[in-house]
């Protein structure tokens, strides 16, 4: 007979899961929800989706959240369809329409030369409806409540490292998009519009990408719900947990041995031979055990950053 906790039990989980987010919930609502069917005492996201879209949020549980921020300022990519001819005032579907304008004669050459200014380097205005925060509010929240923001003051520069043309009619264009934390989709959709003289909005938006984790990696909350056992100590979720170290194997790796471990485990620099400075590292005992972040300064120390509770 399986054993079984109250439904108010709450454990200490640590690991990260790629939850295919679907539409119409906030980011925060569908953590919840998944914090809920593992019974997790500790979890967080790594940087909202917009209720319209879907597709990759990444969410760590416990010691895992402690990398939370990288894969907040790692680089996405998403999917979007942009639909001509009508502005919103949340630059999306969900919005109010604020104008209606012909559609232009497009040409597969047309549409090239305008996606070529948006790619690399640009400046870009956040949407009046986002959660940028102003002394303290959500924009959105803001506009809601009429009250007016210098948004010239919020200009961003964002980089576009890619922008491409998947598919087109008279009145949409798909186009797959990576770029720079901070970038967003609807001001760069609404831009585009501009740019062809008819204006646009975000009609669909999926993300495929974020940092390391892509829809490979990902898992539908129908499946997450079908598969949990919340109040099984065994819950057959846990076994879906990807360890923190995942989020950050993109980085440099240094094997410390026996001593050094223990010194690190106590708070105390490490001095390392043959390594280079570098601002974070992937740290491992000689066990092969993660053990959390470091950055080694100039002269060879290594200093603690992110270091993962002894389990």
């Amino acid at each position: 007979m399986s054993q079984k906790k109250s439904s108010n039990y709450w454990r200490e989980v640590s690991g990260i899961l790629v939850l295919d987010k679907p539409q119409g919930l906030t980011s925060n609502s569908a953590l919840q929800k998944v914090r809920h069917l593992l019974r997790a005492a500790k979890a967080g996201h790594t940087g909202a989706l917009d209720p319209l879209a879907t597709g990759v949020l990444p969410l760590c549980f416990g010691e895992a959240t402690k990398f939370s921020q990288l894969l907040l300022d790692a680089d996405k990519g998403y999917v979007t369809v942009a639909r001509l001819g009508t502005t919103t005032d949340t630059a999306d579907a969900e919005g109010q329409v604020l104008l209606q304008r012909p559609l232009p004669a497009l040409t597969a050459e047309l549409i090239e030369s305008v996606l070529c200014r948006f790619r690399g380097e640009i400046e870009q205005l956040p949407p009046l409806y986002s959660a940028l925060k102003v002394d303290g509010q959500p924009l959105y929240k803001l506009a809601r409540e009429g009250k007016s923001v210098d948004m010239e003051t919020k200009r961003r520069q964002v980089t576009i490292s890619s922008l491409r043309l998947l598919n087109w009619s008279e009145s949409t264009l798909e186009l797959e998009v990576k770029c720079s934390k901070g970038t967003y989709i609807r001001s760069l959709v609404a831009d585009i519009g501009e740019a062809l003289g008819c204006g646009a909005h975000v009609e669909v938006l999926r993300r495929t990408l974020a940092g390391p984790f892509t829809l490979a990696n990902a898992m539908t909350l129908e499946q997450l719900q079908q598969t949990a056992q919340p109040d099984e100590i065994d819950n057959p979720l846990l076994h879906h947990l990807m360890p923190a170290e995942t989020a950050v194997m993109h980085l440099n790796a240094v094997e410390l041995d026996p001593l050094q471990t223990e010194r690190l485990r106590q708070g105390q620099r490490i001095a390392l031979t043959g390594v280079q400075a570098n601002p974070l590292l992937r740290i491992y005992a000689n066990t092969g055990e993660f053990l959390g972040l470091g950055e080694v300064v100039a002269s060879g120390i290594l200093h603690p950053r992110r270091l993962l509770k002894t389990s």
